[in-house]
């Protein structure tokens, strides 16, 4: 959520954001309209508040004097029924204006590239020449059923079409995939690990900004008000949620968590086998920084979703997302792709994004500066990294022309010594 007064003391700011973004600017002049209105009634009641308390010292000093209030406590109580009915406006129109925030995406970073949709989106890095194959190279899915990782026919009796099922070698590569990236995480990079719930409050998904907006994309149980989660930076970004941080920033935190997303078959959008799903698995880096370090922090936690890729030998790119491309809530995102030679084509893995104050305001999460004063803090998220299309490239890349897969060495002893993938007997 944006911060009304810097709206109010410079709208041009807010509406040359929201025109990079490709997103309409009424919002904005319905919110200084509602703005001002408010601010009206604030001062309206205020007045008479004063003139009140005017009359009350007056009637004080005449019952002193022996002579007759009647009129003037009459005119006291009607004083005091134009505050109570302009209060009751007053809480109706910070309501209107709260929800109206709400609906305001954030500004994007000024170092943000500007374009309308992915096409804009500038590769700033790559890691890694895709191999050459002497085969054409399988997709996941012939190397999957070939090796029995995974039943999609039997996932879609049980849940329908967007759902995987994992069996032997598949269920443990997940585990095992689960297990080292956090390992990684907490070992190497210095987060703290947290298991949070998989259902959240309407509270939870509005101050990490997926509320009001996005609500048509969750999974809602109506009878408890109850959300299943569409990343673990619900959860893990609220843990602080009405706080005031009371320890020193830097705070790391990283989860495992299963994601749930409705429109994950989406129209236009690859839907077979693992590249897109309504349930998959995630681990997920959260920070929360202070707003002088918050993208310096940006650029180590983009560094700890790489070096999961780097350690596991895998070929992969990293794109600047443009201004029509980034999320509701980000002020600057980075994405990271993963080549995958069967499917011809990069998937995103990862993406890395800096919230700036967005959903510290949304959430009330604060801290004392060194000078004892309360602020917002920066808040930060990326995957670290989602496990159905790294599996994709773990099997893609590591295909031989026997149908084999050999595993990326540090996942070996995850995997009980097991260094290569075979059908099972």
């Amino acid at each position: 959520m944006l911060d009304v007064k810097r709206i109010r003391e410079n709208p041009d700011w807010v509406r040359q954001g929201l025109n990079a973004r490709g997103a309409s600017t009424d919002a904005v002049d319905t919110l200084l309209r509602l703005d001002e209105e408010r601010r009206r009634l604030l001062t309206e009641v205020e007045t008479l508040k004063s003139q009140r308390n005017a009359a009350s010292k007056q009637i004080g000093e005449l019952k002193k004097k022996g002579e007759d209030t009647t009129a003037a406590q009459a005119a006291v109580r009607d004083v005091g029924e134009q505050i109570a009915a302009l209060d009751v406006r007053v809480r109706a129109s910070e309501e209107e204006t709260q929800r109206g925030l709400l609906m305001i995406p954030n500004v994007p970073h000024a170092s943000v590239p500007v374009g309308q949709d992915d096409a804009a989106n500038p590769v700033i890095a790559q890691e890694g020449t895709p191999r050459e194959f002497a085969f054409e190279p399988r997709t996941h899915i012939e190397l999957g059923e070939w090796l029995g990782l995974f039943d999609f026919k039997r996932a879609a009796k049980m849940s329908g079409a967007g759902f995987a099922l994992f069996t032997g070698a598949g269920a443990r590569l997940q585990r095992g995939l689960i297990q080292y990236l956090l390992d990684v995480h907490t070992r190497d990079h210095g987060y703290t690990e947290v298991w949070p719930p998989a259902l959240v409050n309407a509270g939870a998904m509005t101050g990490t900004g997926q509320l009001p907006k996005m609500a048509e994309d969750m999974y809602r149980l109506a009878a408890d008000e109850l959300y299943l989660i569409p990343t673990a930076e619900v959860p893990v970004t609220n843990f602080y949620r009405e706080e005031t941080i009371d320890r020193a920033l830097p705070v790391l935190l990283t989860a495992y968590t299963p994601c749930f997303r409705r429109e994950a078959g989406a129209a236009g959008k690859e839907t077979r086998g693992l590249i897109r799903l309504h349930q998959f698995d995630k681990v997920e880096l959260v920070k929360f920084t202070t707003p002088e370090t918050s993208y310096a922090e940006l650029e180590t936690l983009r560094a700890d979703a790489e070096d999961i890729l780097k350690r596991l030998g895998l070929v992969y790119r990293v794109k600047a997302l443009c201004t029509g491309d980034l999320s509701f809530a980000a002020a600057k995102c980075y994405d990271l792709e993963l080549w995958a030679p069967g499917h011809k084509g990069w998937l995103e893995v990862s993406s890395c994004s800096n919230f700036e104050d967005f959903q510290a305001r949304r959430a009330g999460i604060r801290f004392r500066d060194v000078e004892g004063r309360l602020r917002f803090v920066h808040t930060l998220n990326g995957s670290g990294v989602a496990l159905p299309r790294l599996v994709v490239a773990i099997l893609e890349n590591g295909q031989q022309a026997d149908g084999s897969v050999i595993l990326p060495p540090p996942l070996v002893p995850y995997m009980g010594g097991v260094d290569r993938l075979v059908p099972r007997a």
